[in-house]
């Protein structure tokens, strides 16, 4: 949705390591946004982010108006499975159907190859593999760790929402996620509580937190003590920003 910061340049980059043409799509989704999100606030900074692009060489950058994505009113859009109504969707309902549709229209115009996304937005990047394959589209989809601060604090266009003090603390969220991977790699499986004990440490620290919780990554559904490919995923307010991220956990 552009504002790009070196998280967004890493897609770039990789994209042009697996492709002759790289194509940018910048487009800030009004299917994504609630009435009470930031839709008129989110950052445009288009001129800037073409300079960057630029810089990288890519081949295309399409910055569709409304009226070419929306040439009429959006009456068909795509229906998801439960998990799009979990974690992130239970906080943001209809985030992932308008995420969803948008990148299907994306595709439908592009007809990429491969197409590149982050894992900062674990969930997302676990919908639209979905959607790939669901719909037979042929396209790979390909993924990049997530880009972070020296302090561990992932690249988020939402970060200069926050104000100095909240900079410092925002971190603590990562080493929230971290202080679980250790314990679960100590042979911690005991889920709901290291849940628990993280969302209690947040809140301590003046966090206001919507969910904590150890999945398996490739259903994201509830970990089971078996599963040895797991992720840890939240999403938590400092101040009136919200954050989210994730780490995974890839036990022997």
């Amino acid at each position: 949705m552009g504002n790009l910061h070196e998280g967004h340049l890493a897609l770039v980059e990789k994209a042009k390591r697996h492709a002759d043409c790289v194509v940018v799509s910048i487009f800030v989704n009004p299917l994504q946004f609630s009435p009470n999100e930031d839709f008129d606030q989110y950052p445009r900074t288009l001129i800037a982010d073409c300079e960057l692009l630029k810089n990288l060489n890519v081949d295309i950058v399409f910055t569709p108006e409304n009226k070419i994505l929306f040439p009429v009113e959006q009456e068909i859009l795509v229906l998801l499975p439960p998990i799009a109504d979990q974690y992130e969707g239970a906080y943001r309902p209809g985030f992932f159907r308008g995420v969803a549709t948008i990148v299907l229209k994306l595709f439908n115009i592009v007809q990429p190859n491969i197409a590149i996304f982050g894992k900062k937005d674990y969930q997302q990047l676990h919908i639209v593999r979905l959607l790939v394959q669901q719909f037979n589209l042929p396209i790979d989809i390909l993924d990049v760790e997530t880009v972070r601060t020296s302090d561990g604090l992932a690249l988020s266009s939402r970060n200069q929402y926050l104000n100095a003090s909240q900079q410092i603390e925002a971190n603590q969220l990562f080493q929230t996620l971290s202080t679980i991977k250790s314990d679960l790699n100590a042979g911690q499986t005991n889920y709901s509580r290291l849940e628990k004990n993280a969302f209690d440490s947040l809140r301590m620290k003046g966090w206001s937190v919507d969910y904590v919780a150890i999945l398996n990554q490739a259903s994201l559904t509830q970990a089971k003590t078996e599963d040895k490919e797991l992720v840890v995923v939240a999403a938590a307010r400092i101040g009136h920003t919200r954050l989210i991220d994730n780490i995974e956990v890839n036990q022997k």
